[in-house]
């Protein structure tokens, strides 16, 4: 199985940056894991937050097929702790699933078109952090979630 994250607009912190490459070097011993950013939509300030949601939108719908799981992080999806989101990896890998999509939306969220297409929604917390962190944050725990798996001592029970 592969495992995508999209992502709207590059993270410009070098910090957070060397964080995410380290934990996608890491996932490499257990899935094959692609990062794809997609660019920031340009001049944002003529446009209402509607527009933008639409033009991020069909950009994000442009980059999945069909086929692909896709599971929106959206604040209002289900959150779970770290072992049941193992759990959840796992169902989807036994499913025989070919590609389970991730996607972080842009500042105001999702269009009501993702909405539509999405398979379902992952909340990471009630707090709200930056889409850069987030970035890091969703990487780490599937991380987290492949040594569960694997029963190794990454993760303290």
């Amino acid at each position: 199985m592969t495992i995508r994250l999209i992502a709207i607009g590059k993270t410009d912190n070098k910090n957070l940056q060397v964080l995410i490459e380290d934990y996608k070097k890491r996932l490499k011993h257990y899935v094959k894991f692609q990062l794809e950013i997609l660019p920031d939509i340009k001049n944002t300030k003529h446009l209402s937050e509607i527009q933008q949601k639409e033009k991020e939108g069909d950009l994000i719908l442009s980059k999945v097929e069909h086929s692909e799981v896709l599971i929106l992080l959206d604040e209002n999806g289900k959150q779970m702790h770290s072992l049941a989101f193992s759990n959840y990896l796992q169902k989807h890998m036994n499913s025989g699933l070919k590609s389970l999509v991730f996607v972080i939306g842009g500042p105001y969220g999702f269009s009501e078109a993702v909405y539509k297409r999405a398979n379902g929604k992952l909340g990471l917390s009630k707090m709200t952090f930056s889409h850069q962190m987030v970035r890091l944050f969703f990487i780490e725990q599937l991380y987290r979630g492949f040594t569960i798996l694997r029963n190794e001592p990454y993760h303290h029970r």
